[in-house]
């Protein structure tokens, strides 16, 4: 089993990060804050004004390992990694299968049925643990909503009725997305529904930063087994969109991102003092709203859940590499469909 790579975020603005040897350091203001060998680091992600120099630029693509750099709210904006080592007939079939349109359509199905029956699981873990009973009956009228949604995408002929399904469903979703949060938070987390680009409250912040994580993680693990993180079947192809790294995504937003930031906000590690109110009404993770939520973010992959196909313990930052070993054999033939993941 792969180990989990560590991945290495650095936030100080004007920092300067810089091979020493056989090490990775990071200085600021001209004083060493950080330095690890560089075999201990995965991957490096930048977040705004970072200086990198060339040769660890160099060393990096190499060893095979990625350089991200994500402007300071945490939206990606390039990506830097040595030649593509990926399993060539493995990319051939993957391109064929895309021309296949009940391949495509049965895939895009259970990335989108992972998506919600995942999502479902959410609340109605929530209308369990709910202290107040209106909350639990929207959060469970919620859930039998998106059982529909399951059902539905279960008898749609189509990817683009397939996709209508999700979007569908990710709307019921949201609408009682606010009653998971606890009482006591929801005047300094309030909810108004999922917007992005730019983010206008707390909560949307933080889920589009931990979206943004999550959508690296699950391109590195796409890259990893070989496939073309382009090359998608529930989302559109266009160019410059990592297709098939949002299709993989899909399932993890809720159990993962999405629980994360509530256990977050309900545990009050956040508070106002970690956002920022930008013109125009934007609202984007301040510095040290960065820091606890990437430091927590580490925390969270390291700990360990039981695959429920696989029926093995891993810790969580490895269910992205898990997912798209799968994906790789049923694009290969090896398995008669996708089967996502799906959390407990």
């Amino acid at each position: 089993m792969q180990q989990i790579q560590n991945t290495l975020y650095v936030m100080t603005p004007l920092s300067y990060v810089h091979l020493d040897n056989t090490t990775l350091r990071v200085d600021v203001d001209h004083q060493k804050r950080l330095q690890v060998p560089i075999h201990h680091v995965g991957s490096l992600v930048c977040f705004g004004d970072i200086m990198v120099s060339p040769a660890l630029m160099h060393r990096l693509a190499e060893e095979g390992k990625a350089l991200i750099l994500l402007d300071r709210s945490g939206r990606f904006k390039a990506r830097l990694e040595g030649p593509v080592s990926g399993n060539i007939l493995l990319r051939q079939a993957q391109h064929r299968v895309a021309n296949d349109a009940d391949f495509t359509r049965d895939l895009a199905r259970n990335c989108v049925a992972g998506k919600i029956r995942n999502a479902r699981t959410v609340l109605l873990r929530a209308a369990r643990e709910a202290k107040e009973a209106s909350d639990a009956k929207q959060l469970t009228d919620g859930a039998n909503h998106l059982a529909a949604s399951l059902r539905a995408a279960a008898e749609a002929s189509s990817i683009d009725a397939i996709r209508g399904i999700e979007g569908e469903a990710a709307r019921n979703y949201f609408s009682v997305f606010n009653y998971i949060i606890k009482p006591v938070m929801r005047e300094q987390f309030k909810w108004g529904g999922r917007n992005r680009r730019p983010p206008l409250d707390r909560i949307n912040a933080l889920l589009s930063f931990l979206y943004s994580m999550l959508m690296n993680d699950c391109r590195s693990a796409l890259e990893t087994v070989g496939l073309d993180p382009q090359l998608g079947f529930l989302h559109v192809v266009r160019p410059g969109r990592a297709a098939l790294a949002l299709d993989l995504q899909e399932e993890f937003r809720a159990p993962i991102c999405d629980r994360f930031a509530l256990t977050l906000i309900n545990r009050g590690q956040l508070s106002d003092g970690d956002f920022d109110l930008r013109e125009g009404g934007a609202v984007l993770l301040g510095d040290k709203g960065r820091r606890k939520v990437v430091t927590a973010w580490q925390e969270r992959k390291q700990e360990e859940i039981t695959h429920p196909l696989l029926e093995q313990k891993m810790p969580i930052g490895l269910l992205p590499f898990v997912q798209a070993r799968l994906m790789a054999r049923a694009i290969r033939g090896e398995s008669s469909g996708y089967l996502p993941y799906l959390s407990r």
